[in-house]
């Protein structure tokens, strides 16, 4: 997965323009549909061909791509307490380990997003609701993360549904925080909306949380094969980019329609 850069094809264009990547939310997300924390994040990144992405994207997206490229996320961290609408989160259920392959797309309204192809999590009844519930593809999976020091171990052994067996076991060492993140290192964290499938209607699902407190970290360790079992070409060398993150709380809206087309001229 190490693709030569190439520009962005005639499709960039296409269509209202792309929004630009913002540290900041991208919009206002009035109602709540969904709170939680994110914490003791690591982000590990690889380029990839947009090529290779394009067929795993929901119809009406496209790949996102940073000057002709586009990038696989293994993004591995601590669920914390779940809630839904405005109502206090779980403690138990709504708190896990949690490993996530995603990518990156514009939607046909410029809408910048994520698309997950996996959601490894230790807790079964919240992988069935999201999978019920927002056809996410949420597995169980075995799940551990370890502290020490500086240094965060994640691991994780899937259960169910297959391939069973699929792993990930990601060693970071935690650097100096980063007073300003370089634009590529904005276009991997600052996402403001997930892109799904949702009952066979595009689905929009805005978030919004503080701007990313990020940190360079050193890769010690990473055994996986989670990009490979969300049919992505394997990775064929480290990763471009190593991140951590102690942590955000997130909000979710409900689903937005997309805009209304602007009335026919004079």
């Amino acid at each position: 997965m190490a693709p030569t850069a190439r520009p962005p094809g005639p499709d960039a264009a296409a269509g209202p323009a792309t929004e630009p990547v913002t540290p900041d939310p991208a919009r206002e997300v009035t109602g709540t549909l969904l709170t939680q924390s994110w914490l003791d994040l690591t982000f590990l990144h690889w380029a990839a061909d947009p090529a290779d992405v394009a067929p795993l994207l929901p119809p009406g997206t496209r790949p996102d791509v940073h000057d002709g490229m586009t990038y696989v996320g293994l993004v591995a961290f601590r669920m914390h307490r779940v809630g839904w609408f405005r109502l206090p989160g779980v403690p138990y259920f709504g708190t896990f380990p949690e490993t996530n392959v995603r990518l990156y797309s514009v939607d046909g309204h410029g809408r910048r997003g994520v698309v997950f192809r996996s959601l490894e999590a230790s807790r079964l009844v919240p992988v069935a609701m999201a999978r019920l519930g927002f056809r996410l593809p949420y597995v169980w999976a075995r799940m551990t993360i370890d502290r020490d020091g500086d240094t965060r171990t994640y691991t994780s052994v899937r259960r169910w549904p297959g391939p069973r067996g699929a792993h990930s076991r990601i060693s970071v060492r935690i650097g100096e925080p980063i007073p300003e993140p370089t634009a590529l290192e904005h276009f991997l964290t600052a996402r403001w909306g997930l892109h799904g499938d949702f009952f066979g209607r595009p689905m929009y699902l805005p978030n919004t949380h503080p701007r990313w407190p990020l940190h360079r970290a050193e890769l010690t360790g990473c055994s996986e094969d989670l990009v490979a079992a969300a049919g992505l070409p394997r990775p064929a060398g480290p990763p471009v980019s190593v991140l951590y993150s102690p942590g955000v709380p997130v909000r979710f809206g409900g689903p937005l329609r997309p805009p209304r087309p602007l009335p026919p001229g004079p």
